[in-house]
């Protein structure tokens, strides 16, 4: 990845985006080629924190959601948020075209090991929103299955190789953690930017008192093993139930991907992937394991727009359940438009401030005042929610947010914007 230097000293700018993954480069990106003046602020390395762990699927088939999406929103705002998904990866279809990225278009199905009627209801749920869904209950993967759906002309890529060729061009500054959002103003430690607008794709958004994000959204770890000279499945591939699994070729390796939890929880992680590869593919070792955090919202839909009632020149994008790499386009192409001023026909389906009243915020409220009534010595900076020691990646998570820590302290994951307490800027216990 190409590296910036940090701020120094205070800028003005017409747009300012904070969160140097795919979704605030992109939107840096387009902001430019649309003719606006922009600048980027990362706390850390761009790329460095989510973006880096995803498996990079460039679908609009997010997992069994359309039947879910006519139940809940009607099969109008269905069709909105396929439509919009799709141009999505046909935008990245045109880019890729110029920029070296290893895009390659792959077929991508969803599957079921033992329930096909919910494969046939999302079926009849794709085609009562016009689009031509297959199924095949024949898959080259290493057991049975009872069906899957099967969407055409997906796409797959190298994330880091596409990013580093958009950001090459931009303004930005790592190393440079914002501390503090006033109206059209962001404070950090070497200088403040002035900006009309200012758009947060940090991932977690990190503003408490505004949009109510920490009760919005969750967080969810998903991790990955890497099998060298595994076989060609030719596609991209996911379990339909929550414990199911991911499959996708990257050259001569095999990616595999589960064992999920919620971040805090306890779940299958590394080991459960191991297991599966000792059996079914003992002939192909294990090279490379890491893990993907994912925020989760309560409806299944991301939150693009305007970040709450109160902030008119703010926006937020955030909550791509487990499709970041999609959802970064369509949240650059929705946000690019709304800063032009131009009305985008899928904002609707995508804004912040629809209902909340969906059961997941029941559970989420749920888990953060069990969580603050729990006795811990280690808490968390962000809302206060007790600390739970991570065996897999010897970390410290946070069951209410998702954020972590570093056994010493040191932040790895919003929303939370420090280290915990006691250690210094560099994860070291303070003088």
């Amino acid at each position: 990845m190409p590296q910036f230097p940090a701020l120094r000293g205070d800028r003005k700018t017409d747009v300012l985006i904070i969160g140097g993954g795919m979704a605030g480069i992109i939107c840096a990106w387009k902001l430019r080629e649309a003719g606006v003046d922009c600048l980027l602020l990362e706390a850390d390395r761009i790329c460095g924190g989510v973006t880096a762990g995803t498996t990079a699927k460039i679908t609009f088939q997010h997992g069994l959601c359309y039947d879910k999406l006519i139940r809940e929103f009607g099969a109008e705002k269905a069709r909105m948020y396929l439509d919009a998904n799709r141009a999505a990866l046909e935008e990245y279809r045109v880019l890729a075209a110029r920029i070296s990225c290893d895009f390659e278009e792959k077929d991508a199905y969803v599957y079921a090991l033992d329930d096909r009627e919910e494969i046939e209801r999302e079926l009849t749920a794709l085609h009562k929103i016009g689009y031509p869904a297959a199924f095949t209950d024949k898959l080259p993967l290493p057991f049975p299955v009872a069906g899957a759906v099967k969407f055409s002309h997906q796409a797959q890529f190298h994330p880091l190789k596409f990013a580093a060729a958009l950001a090459r061009s931009l303004p930005i500054y790592e190393h440079t953690p914002v501390r503090q959002l006033m109206p059209h103003a962001a404070l950090t430690d070497t200088g403040t930017v002035m900006a009309k607008k200012i758009i947060v794709a940090t991932h977690f958004p990190f503003i408490n008192k505004h949009g109510w994000y920490f009760v919005k959204l969750y967080q969810h770890r998903s991790y990955l093993l890497a099998l060298e000279n595994g076989p060609d499945v030719d596609g991209m591939y996911l379990g339909e139930a929550e414990d199911g699994m991911s499959f996708r070729n990257y050259k001569n390796f095999l990616l595999i991907g589960g064992g999920d939890h919620r971040t805090g929880k306890k779940g299958g992680g590394w080991w459960e992937l191991e297991k599966f590869a000792g059996v079914h593919y003992p002939a192909s070792p294990i090279r490379y394991r890491w893990a993907a955090q994912d925020c989760m919202t309560l409806d299944g839909v991301p939150y693009i727009g305007q970040y709450g009632r109160g902030t008119p020149e703010v926006y937020v994008a955030t909550g791509f359940n487990k499709w970041g790499m999609t959802g970064s386009m369509t949240a650059a192409m929705l946000l690019t438009d709304r800063v032009l001023g131009i009305e985008n026909p899928y904002a609707p389906v995508f804004s912040p401030a629809r209902t909340t009243l969906r059961p997941q915020l029941a559970v989420n409220l749920y888990e953060a005042t069990n969580n603050l009534l729990t006795p811990s010595p280690r808490r968390c900076p962000h809302l206060g929610c007790a600390l739970k020691w991570n065996p897999q990646e010897h970390s410290w998570d946070c069951p209410c947010h998702g954020s972590r820590f570093t056994a010493k302290g040191k932040l790895l994951d919003n929303p939370a914007t420090g280290n915990l307490k006691g250690y210094d800027t560099d994860g070291k216990p303070s003088e």
